[in-house]
């Protein structure tokens, strides 16, 4: 079950949700619009790989907003910190940045209740795009869990995203034994 708006400001007064910086003009019918931050990293090497805790650069966009490549992996991060005790959280793209050939995420836009930090994005588009900070890129949706939730993200030993800060967070899968 999808929360609804007024159901997701209920959980936002009891801090079961907590969005930093609010804006209540930023809530959709069942959803909330996140922003881009000013920061965004890239890998140093070539080649990333999977088993190596791999390198990246940050930097800032600028004001006159800075050009995606096609081609190009960039990890942006979100402008609102979120928390999210008893609730599952997924990402997903807004249309209008869809429809500038956008993606925001690869394959991470789903949380887990307990994640509480920046969300890291994952941007690659089609085309060259100008982007700028600040500008809406997501919306996030609550969804209902169902019973009792017993590894809670951020009191996982082994969280490798937890307390996540404002800086854009490269990929911790060297973490993993495989």
């Amino acid at each position: 079950m999808i929360l609804s708006d007024t159901k997701i400001l209920e959980c936002i007064e009891k801090s079961e949700i907590v969005i930093t910086p609010f804006d209540p003009k930023n809530m959709g019918g069942n959803s909330y619009d996140v922003h881009i931050s000013k920061h965004l990293a890239q890998y140093t090497d070539g080649m990333i790989d999977a088993k190596k805790h791999n390198q990246i650069r940050h930097f800032e966009i600028p004001e006159e907003g800075y050009v995606l490549q096609p081609g190009q992996l960039y990890l942006g991060s979100t402008l609102e910190y979120t928390e999210t005790h008893k609730h599952v959280p997924f990402l997903e793209g807004k249309s209008s940045t869809g429809r500038l050939g956008i993606d925001i995420h690869a394959t991470a836009g789903k949380g887990d209740v307990g994640f509480c930090g920046f969300w890291t994005l994952e941007l690659s588009c089609t085309i060259p795009v100008r982007i700028y900070a600040g500008m809406p890129v997501g919306q996030l949706i609550y969804y209902k869990v169902e019973g009792e939730v017993e590894r809670v993200y951020s009191k996982k030993v082994n969280a490798k995203y937890s307390q996540q800060e404002a800086l854009p967070k490269e990929s911790m899968m060297w973490k993993n034994s495989f």
